[in-house]
């Protein structure tokens, strides 16, 4: 069967081609939008790409277009897919009907730390040798691939609350039906779908009605916006977390940045975590992971050790370089609270070195500037802060910023702020760079120029 994915270069619709590759189909795709680590990945497998959405690229006719949540009426190969009457799917359908139906799903969802919590799930069950599928809309550096189809039946899903396509407006998540759920937060997002946080907790809720009541829900303690989802009906047992308190599962830290901490099940030390990872946001999504992987069989010494060898997410905190103890890294920031878990953890790790928290708000709900009067606050932590300001940018930078003083400046072009930085880091300082796009690729430009300053 031949499939063509619409926005194939989205990490999940590129999760979907390489499942559908590996079931044998042939597989191709159109996107205006192609970068690495997708594109490389795809290519890798044998996926071919196409530039833009040319008619042409439906022709001949696909046995199946499956269509990314990206497309919308009035792009042309949405509209001649429609004229054309060609059979056409969403992707959380596709993958539903094709890959979950038989599985035990393992679903993550929540506003922050999804992908992470995903990763950390598929390692400890891989670590277990039980050999599972997965889906993730990142490149788990323990895998090397966002998605695979697995030797066992277990599958874990990052579960997203975004909608599913531009013909069902509907989370994707509830298209999954998973067995074990892990909830991880809960917060407003995604401005241009939902009108409030009511609504995001609706589609919750309709997750959570999913799930059987031989299952398990694992969620936050003392949370309110999830709280609140379930006391609208919950038929599942659920087991709490908590990295700052009392909770089935908890953590103690060992040392200040997280990177050891005693883990407690029902308020017994039942071991130590020594790994890479650092803050509380890192403690919590362990936790979760943990209590997961125990629903389906895996001993909680063994999730333990496997964390001890957990690599973690691309652009998660990831070090993309170090030229002359300048040290740059790249973080996937959607979100006024994952930009103060983010550099909270790297000031605990750090100390007192200088941290350049490099800023692009580029997710739809950023550029529409819900979250811009909580971003000051949100990095606080950091010494200085560069953000790029584009036209396109619907709200004005330098007034939100004013309160943080000369620690920020705004840009309008990227490299201007790489020249910033070239003349002012210094061997021990931190660049983050936040973005949940592809920045003009300044990390590698950044890491460049600082070479050539030798």
């Amino acid at each position: 069967m031949h499939i063509h994915i619409l926005g194939i270069c989205g990490t999940f619709m590129g999760g979907i081609a390489l499942l559908a590759r590996s079931l044998g189909h042939e597989v191709s795709g159109s996107d205006a939008n192609v970068y690495p680590p997708m594109s490389t990945q795809l290519e890798a497998a044998g996926i071919v790409l196409m530039e833009g959405y040319e008619v042409a690229h439906l022709k001949p006719a696909p046995d199946c277009v499956v269509v990314g949540n990206a497309m919308s009426r009035g792009n042309p190969a949405v509209e001649y897919m429609l004229d054309a009457g060609l059979n056409y799917t969403s992707g959380p359908q596709w993958l539903a009907e094709n890959v979950l139906h038989d599985q035990w799903v393992l679903a993550v969802a929540g506003t922050h730390g999804k992908t992470s919590t995903a990763s950390l799930l598929a390692w400890i069950l891989e670590y277990a040798k039980m050999a599972p599928g997965f889906l993730i809309g990142g490149v788990p550096q323990n895998f090397g691939c966002s998605a695979r189809m697995g030797d066992t039946p277990f599958f874990v899903v990052e579960a997203d609350e975004y909608d599913t396509a531009f013909f069902d407006k509907r989370s994707k998540f509830v298209h999954y039906r998973p067995r074990t759920l892990v909830l991880n937060n809960l917060e407003f997002d995604h401005a241009d779908i939902f009108d409030d946080l009511a609504m995001i907790q609706r589609q919750f809720h309709h997750l959570v009605r999913t799930v059987p009541s031989n299952g398990l829900i694992i969620a936050p303690q003392g949370e309110t916006a999830m709280d609140e989802v379930l006391a609208m009906g919950c038929w599942t047992p659920v087991e709490h977390f908590s990295a700052v308190g009392d909770a089935v599962w908890s953590a103690t830290p060992m040392t200040p940045d997280g990177s050891r901490f005693t883990l407690h099940h029902e308020n017994r030390p039942v071991g130590e975590v020594n790994w890479s990872l650092t803050g509380n946001h890192s403690m919590s999504n362990a936790l979760a992971a943990i209590a997961a992987a125990r629903h389906v069989g895996v001993p909680v010494d063994v999730s333990i050790t496997a964390l001890s060898e957990f690599r973690n997410v691309k652009r998660r905190m990831e070090l993309r370089g170090e030229v002359n103890g300048v040290r740059v890294y790249d973080d996937f920031a959607h979100h006024p609270t994952a930009i103060t878990t983010t550099l909270n953890g790297l000031r605990a790790q750090v100390g007192d070195a200088r941290i350049f928290a490099v800023l692009e708000p580029r997710s739809n709900t950023m550029r529409m500037g819900v979250h811009a009067s909580q971003l000051p606050e949100s990095l606080s932590a950091a010494n200085k802060v560069l953000v790029f300001s584009p036209e396109s940018l619907k709200w004005n930078a330098a007034e939100v910023f004013a309160p943080l003083g000369e620690r920020a400046q705004v840009y309008a072009e990227t490299n201007a702020m790489i020249q910033s930085l070239v003349e002012e880091a210094r061997p021990g300082d931190q660049v983050l760079i936040m973005s949940n796009g592809g920045f003009e690729n300044i990390h590698q430009r950044l890491l460049d120029a600082l070479q050539a300053r030798i």
